[in-house]
């Protein structure tokens, strides 16, 4: 499950860098109706996220879209935890 998340993550990224797309929005994927545990969402989003632009130029910016408070908690302590950039 969370390769397969990763990977609607990466395909996503793939297809805004292709089509020169300099920013992508996305919300919590797989969190809501679907029952993914949404830290570990969260984690696997900022990872393959930061990844992602860590080799390539576009896009270059994402936005994590939020729907609440927790899900904004949990992007922002995920997004802290990974190294500096």
């Amino acid at each position: 499950e969370d390769d397969l998340l990763a990977g609607a993550y990466r395909n996503s990224l793939m297809l805004a860098r292709d089509n020169g797309l300099r920013t992508i929005a996305f919300p919590a994927i797989s969190t809501g109706i679907f029952g993914f545990p949404a830290a570990r969402a969260a984690g696997i989003a900022a990872a393959t996220c930061g990844e992602f632009l860590d080799t390539n130029a576009l896009p270059e910016r994402v936005v994590f879209c939020c729907f609440g408070a927790d899900s904004a908690a949990l992007h922002r302590q995920a997004l802290a935890e990974l190294a500096p950039r």
